[in-house]
């Protein structure tokens, strides 16, 4: 067998155990999620019913009673468990997250792939927007302040990371919300106009969101950019003081090329290994972003079902973020493998 197949093997192999590893860490994940959720007292439909008894308005309580009875709220913990996973026949038969039954929003009374059925997609190209500015932006700039050490250019980058690191991402928002409104008349808010809402997608509506994903990704990607420029700039700076970069020089290699031969390739095995946290925290981080902006994304979602104990959309939600996550993290292991061989030579 060559090296190269040798290796593929060892890469799949690797894969391979990576995909059962995220198995078995869903489900424990998914466990610890509705243990939680369940913790406070008392759920969203409970709280209402009491409410409408209050009131006196007897024919809705039939219906969160009847509710309760279909989803197996009434029923022991663990056992509202494996039917929520879709382990354990319900009312309706075996119907869970295995199943693609997401579940019911009690909060907006639709089923939960309803509700966050555009929100999940619109949350994903606002993060990905947002990791390619930050690594798009960061990496040259970051390049430029190691190689140009001790110069004006470097102090102002290091001026401007410090900002960008400072200004919280809501209150960068804020501002921009003011002086867009108050010097162009416009309003920037949302991913696309308020025209195209409940409308079929199609090119203007995709135009549309391509011209407000502008606003979203400056803000949730600045604080981003900021760390990485900073990171990556000692990074770089620990490379090039290293002897094979001086012998490499000596020997006359050219500077571009001294520089992006492997210092530069082992200066990011940090950040592709941050790929897994990175991803879910772009997702936690722009919620307030998300709720200044009125970006239609599963951040102000998650709030609001938190708020108010809609079990169902909350864990459906951390599910989702668990997810990212996990494939954040088989990303950053193939990357990682690609780019260092040493990591390759090692995989097993």
């Amino acid at each position: 067998m060559t090296g190269v197949a040798a290796t593929g093997v060892r890469v799949l192999g690797l894969v391979l155990r990576r995909c059962l590893t995220m198995a078995v860490t869903l489900a424990v994940i998914s466990a610890l999620i509705f243990l939680v959720i369940k913790l406070p007292p008392g759920d969203y439909l409970t709280n209402r019913i009491a409410e409408l008894r209050a009131s006196g308005e007897a024919a809705s309580v039939s219906r969160a009673e009847l509710l309760i009875r279909q989803y197996g709220l009434d029923r022991p913990v663990y056992e509202q468990y494996l039917m929520w996973v879709g382990l354990w026949p319900g009312p309706a038969g075996f119907s869970g997250l295995l199943q693609g039954d997401w579940g019911w929003s009690f909060e907006y009374d639709r089923p939960v792939a309803e509700v966050v059925g555009d929100a999940l997609w619109l949350t994903l190209v606002v993060n990905l927007a947002a990791l390619a500015f930050v690594h798009a932006v960061a990496i040259p700039i970051a390049l430029y302040s190691a190689t140009h050490r001790h110069t004006a250019g470097d102090a102002v980058v290091t001026v401007l990371g410090y900002v960008g690191l400072a200004v919280p991402g809501f209150l960068l928002a804020l501002i921009l919300l003011f002086y867009a409104n108050r010097w162009f008349g416009l309003s920037i808010g949302g991913l696309y106009d308020p025209a195209f809402t409940g409308r079929p997608w199609d090119w203007p509506k995709v135009r549309s969101l391509l011209a407000h994903l502008v606003v979203p990704t400056l803000v949730i990607g600045l604080g981003g950019t900021a760390a990485m420029i900073r990171r990556m700039r000692a990074n770089l700076l620990d490379e090039l003081a290293k002897p094979y970069t001086v012998t490499a020089r000596a020997k006359g290699l050219p500077p571009l090329r001294a520089l992006l031969k492997y210092p530069f390739r082992m200066s990011l095995n940090p950040f592709v290994a941050d790929i897994g946290n990175l991803l879910p925290h772009l997702v936690s981080g722009s919620v307030l972003v998300s709720l200044v902006l009125s970006l239609p994304t599963v951040g102000p979602l998650l709030l609001e079902s938190l708020r108010s104990q809609d079990q169902f959309m909350a864990g459906f939600i951390l599910m989702f973020t668990a997810g990212l996550t996990l494939v954040g993290m088989l990303i950053s292991d193939l990357a990682l493998v690609w780019l260092d061989p040493r990591i390759r030579m090692g995989a097993r």
